[in-house]
């Protein structure tokens, strides 16, 4: 054992008591939260116009705060990148996270210096709990390499503006550098083919231990690595790979390809970061869920998904939700963002402490007959019929057929790449369409009932969904394949890759 790693070992038991004692006061944490909230930004523009002052428990909070997306929000987002100061809390922000929105375009969420350490500590908690679990930090011995965009930031009014993923890589701690790959140089170039080549000449010769990053990307990774080395595995080019960190999508669609890459099962750790703040992360690497990250400066609220689109629909605070309600995630910030729905939805699998699982995205569903298919059921569908079936799934996305070409009644049609050709169309899709009626009673009935038939499998070529996303500007760094749409945009732009 190294002597960095030494030191962290030992550190880490000080962050696995910190996150137990997170988890018995999450409660209290959240109400001392929202009053600091409450009065460090009582006197900005949004504060004063909100009327913070009249603000003292919860009832008051929900009355003066409206629930509001990026466009509620953009016109003091506008004042800010005009060089306006105190708009949405006190200063400037330290940084403008510039991300891409499906109604808004471009949005730039502020990052400021109290947000900040949500971001950076958090990754570190993660790592830290697993470290005091498993008993060792080796893989600080070795080279770690975080998958992410480019770090080079414009400026807006004196701030700083671009990536989350490349922001964070400013604010990296040096002890945490001197084992980063790829190279800054490397990191800033934008074409991600090209940047993939030069990672993989940097990191072919290291000691790759920990790697992290979105699963699709990753898959490339391993992918290219295999292709440029010629070896059968990914352990037998990194014997001592030994972590994954992951988040962004479902880690469960891709565990079965990426296992094959890799050529073992490794221990993984799922975190749950966004622009807006880093929500949850997985605490215990050898169990479901992620514990929500109550003490970090976020004060949570949640909206049953049943709610949502109601001019009033109910708001709970965590002690009040429930196990298994699905809810629309609303964050209150040190960032400025009051009431802000970030877009996700999420599942209690825990009230002690506060775990979750996060089942899709609130306009990612399929509703088209009322049947509201959310992402979770879909990606467990597929994930335990391509495990009965021995299917190895590359990438799929879901769209409704509302006027088949035949006349035919409508259906769900499920757009699959595949790793191989073998399969039976049609037994996969017998056993999808009965996990799907299974899981959602909805959909069940919408069958039964002779509203819609059976779900339809489309098999695309190779490569497909890279070569879409390439087409959207969209391959690489954080973006990823929505699982679900309500509309035929992304199917329709699919229909060159049908095999």
């Amino acid at each position: 054992m190294g002597l960095k790693s030494y030191i962290i070992k030992n550190i880490s038991s000080i962050t696995y008591r910190n996150t137990l004692k997170m988890k018995k006061n999450a409660v209290d944490d959240q109400r001392s939260i929202m009053k600091q909230l409450i009065v460090k930004a009582s006197q900005t523009k949004y504060g004063k116009e909100h009327h913070f002052d009249q603000i003292h428990i919860y009832s008051d909070f929900k009355q003066h705060i409206p629930i509001s997306d990026y466009e509620g929000l953009k016109g003091y987002i506008e004042h800010i990148k005009n060089g306006e100061k105190n708009i949405l809390w006190p200063g400037i922000p330290k940084y403008f996270a510039k991300t891409s929105g499906t109604t808004s375009g471009i949005k730039y969420i502020p990052i400021t210096n109290e947000s900040m350490p949500n971001h950076i500590n958090t990754a570190r908690i993660a790592m830290f709990n697993y470290f005091h679990l498993k008993g060792s930090a080796d893989v600080f011995d070795g080279n770690v390499i975080f998958l992410s965009g480019s770090p080079e930031l414009e400026m807006i009014h004196g701030i700083p503006t671009g990536r989350l993923s490349g922001i964070v890589n400013h604010e990296v701690p040096t002890w945490v550098k001197k084992n980063q790959l790829p190279t800054l140089k490397t990191n800033c170039i934008e074409d991600w083919e090209k940047k993939l080549d030069k990672i993989i000449e940097e990191t072919l010769t290291k000691d790759m231990r920990l790697i992290s990053g979105i699963p699709p990307w990753v898959q490339m990774y391993y992918e290219k690595l295999l292709e440029k080395t010629g070896k059968q595995t990914v352990k037998d080019v990194f014997p001592n790979y030994s972590l994954f960190m992951y988040g962004g999508v479902n880690f469960e669609p891709y565990r079965s390809k990426l296992e094959s890459l890799i050529g073992d099962r490794i221990d993984g750790i799922e975190t749950y970061p966004a622009s807006e703040g880093f929500i949850a992360f997985q605490d215990d690497y050898r169990s479901e869920g992620l514990l929500l990250n109550t003490n970090s400066g976020i004060f949570f609220e949640f909206i049953p998904l049943s709610q949502i689109g109601l001019s009033h629909p109910e708001r709970y605070a965590i002690e009040d939700v429930e196990i298994g309600q699905d809810y629309a995630l609303i964050i209150n910030n040190n960032a400025g963002l009051f009431g802000y729905s970030i877009g996700d939805c999420v599942r209690f699998i825990s009230l002690d402490p506060y775990k979750i699982l996060v089942t899709g995205r609130v306009k990612h569903f399929i509703s088209a007959f009322g049947e509201h298919v959310i992402g979770k059921e879909v990606e467990e569908a597929m994930q335990s019929v391509s495990q009965r079936l021995n299917l190895k799934i590359v990438e799929f996305t879901v769209a409704p057929q509302v006027n088949p070409p035949d006349h035919a009644l409508p259906y769900h049609e499920w757009f699959v790449e595949f790793d191989s050709d073998k399969f039976s169309k049609a037994e996969l899709e017998a056993q999808l369409d009965d996990a799907m009626r299974q899981q959602n009673i909805y959909y069940d009935d919408l069958i039964q009932g002779k509203i819609l038939q059976p779900l339809k499998v489309t098999a695309l070529q190779k490569d497909a969904f890279r070569s879409y996303m390439k087409s959207e500007g969209k391959l690489g760094g954080q973006n990823k394949v929505p699982r679900l749409s309500n509309d035929r945009k992304i199917a329709d732009a699919l229909q060159s890759y049908i095999v």
